[in-house]
């Protein structure tokens, strides 16, 4: 299992309208993130920064973010979110969200 966590943006403009969708993500994406072997995923907003967590329990991490990003009602999802999103400084060019280092685990 990996664990992966980035921060993003997120105007105060934007709040309202961002945290409504992620209270009703639509069904299909989620069905996607599971397909996709992603589990326990969370995001959290602290102020304007939004803080993003899952745990990838896959073999082929770049394979199953490839089917992400070719699945249509994904791809929807995110022209809705990016938009809503303020990229940081240092995020790599091909990335919306900053990956961001682990520095610590206890089980």
């Amino acid at each position: 299992m990996k664990r992966i966590a980035s921060v993003i943006g997120l105007a105060p403009e934007n709040r309202d309208e961002y945290e409504a969708y992620h209270a009703a993500v639509w069904p299909e994406v989620l069905q996607t993130i599971t397909a996709c072997n992603i589990r326990n995923y969370s995001i959290f907003r602290y102020g304007d920064l939004l803080f993003s967590y899952y745990e990838y329990v896959g073999d082929d991490y770049a394979a199953d973010m490839a089917k992400m990003a070719e699945d249509p009602a994904t791809q929807k999802w995110w022209a809705v979110q990016e938009p809503l999103q303020t990229r940081l400084p240092g995020t790599p060019e091909h990335e919306q969200w900053l990956p961001i280092a682990e520095v610590f685990h206890h089980d």
